[in-house]
């Protein structure tokens, strides 16, 4: 994954549309709960994409990138 600055942006601003955790930023979603969507399948939208995209910066330990962005 490349990490594009305008792309970034988006994604620290990117909320959920669904479910629970509704209107949630989709870098405060649990873990486990991506994980779960990984197993079961992501939407096939744009969304899907930054979830994916969300979880694979969990993983690393750079979800904190995505917070430092809304911070300023």
């Amino acid at each position: 994954m490349k990490l594009n600055p305008k792309k970034l942006e988006e994604l620290a601003f990117a909320k959920m549309h669904f479910g629970k955790f509704k209107g949630s930023y989709l870098s405060d979603l649990p873990e486990a709960y991506l994980i779960w969507f990984k197993q079961k399948g992501f939407p096939d939208n744009k969304l899907g994409l930054q979830m994916q995209e969300v979880l694979e910066l969990k993983v690393n330990g750079l979800e904190e990138i995505l917070w430092k962005i809304r911070r300023k």
